[in-house]
């Protein structure tokens, strides 16, 4: 799931001013990489938003993923920080996350296992804000979940979020690795990477106000993609080719 914007969360709550919101639309290259991702959705669309006030951020993404026929799931995150140092360098972060997939050939949908998650962030900049760091490590709950007749249990997240502006700001380098327990996999443990590369257009000459960046985003992940074989136990770099736009 893509997190460009915790990134800003950290540059923004830290200063204590700002809000951004993005929409972004990514071309998955999954299906033509490997033959067992051949029904992996091909376009995804991004939306995202942080907003920070005087006692920490709100942050939250939404992502859908397309069919050649239409909508084929639904993914969304919100999360909260309370700033709890004046600095704003440490916070306690709540969040949830939900969503909604269904199979292309029986058509009959999926809730993803929701869940929620509460710990602390540590959050860092660099003097000029070109470099940003944050960590977080959380208590995860996972409800019930009936379509896979699943108990509810308990768990860990661990979180880092990096951003790095390159070249006068032309290049942007972000990211997320999130490592958290699920009993249901082999080694007990997920791992999840999206870094992203972009090219910030509105950085270029005559360009200022197209707000219009251009890259790429890599899905690193051990445990966590499904094949087409109905199995999630094999590690997958999946890239993309896409475009952002910044409101």
């Amino acid at each position: 799931m893509n997190r460009f914007l915790l990134t800003c969360t950290i540059v923004l709550a830290s200063a204590g001013i700002g809000r951004a919101q993005n929409v972004q639309l990514h071309y998955d290259l999954g299906h033509s990489l490997d033959k067992d991702l051949s029904s992996r959705p091909s376009v995804t669309t991004t939306v995202e938003m942080f907003k920070p006030d005087k006692w920490g951020s709100t942050y939250l993404f939404t992502d859908i993923d397309y069919q050649r026929d239409g909508v084929a799931g639904a993914y969304w995150e919100i999360a909260r920080e309370f700033n709890i140092t004046k600095n704003k360098q440490w916070a306690f972060h709540v969040e949830y996350d939900g969503g909604l997939t269904s199979n292309e050939e029986t058509w009959n949908a999926t809730r993803f296992r929701h869940a929620v998650l509460a710990g602390g962030a540590w959050n860092w900049h660099s003097a000029d804000f070109s470099k940003t760091l944050s960590v977080q490590a959380m208590y995860k709950y996972y409800f019930k979940n009936r379509h896979y007749a699943a108990n509810p249990f308990s768990g860990f997240q661990v979180t880092g979020v990096w951003g790095l502006q390159l070249a006068n700001n032309r290049v942007t380098f972000s990211g997320f690795c999130d490592l958290w327990y699920d009993p249901s996999v082999r080694g007990n443990l997920i791992l999840l990477s999206e870094p992203q590369l972009w090219l910030n257009l509105n950085t270029f000459k005559g360009m200022e106000g197209v707000n219009l960046s251009l890259g790429t985003e890599v899905e690193i992940s051990n445990n966590f993609v499904w094949n087409d074989n109905g199995r999630n136990d094999k590690f997958y770099a999946i890239p993309t080719i896409a475009a952002k736009w910044t409101f």
